[in-house]
């Protein structure tokens, strides 16, 4: 006797296919929740490297004594963790301004994550 054709219900090919459509939206779904929290993670490691950045400019900038001309690095913790900055401190064309450049890497990384170059008055 033929099966009828009224019965209700999905067959067995609809539900694989509807399981594979459910899955391939699940996983654009967590790629881009991962995406999401790698970039939070960078976006945490700039603004902190910025921090660094602005607290050196602001002593380059406020300081009363004359800023030695080359090259100058240290270490500043923001966030819990150590940033490495190098400052160069560089002649102009004019005699009366110094180029004071920025620059603060990731920790343990050798590339800078920010810089700046800011001008100031060589005395």
């Amino acid at each position: 006797m033929p099966r009828a054709r009224s019965e209700a219900g999905f067959t067995l090919i609809e539900l694989l296919v509807a399981l594979a459509i459910f899955s391939l939206a699940v996983l654009a779904l967590l790629n881009l929740a991962g995406e999401n929290t790698r970039a939070g993670g960078r976006l945490s490691d700039r603004v902190l490297a910025e921090v660094v950045l602005d607290n050196r400019a602001v002593e380059a900038m406020a300081s009363s004594t004359p800023l030695a001309i080359g090259r100058s690095a240290g270490v500043e913790t923001a966030g819990g963790r150590p940033w490495a900055w190098t400052r160069q401190v560089s002649r102009t064309a004019d005699p009366a301004i110094v180029r004071v450049d920025i620059a603060v890497a990731a920790p343990r990384s050798r590339a800078p994550l920010v810089q700046a170059s800011l001008f100031r008055g060589a005395r």
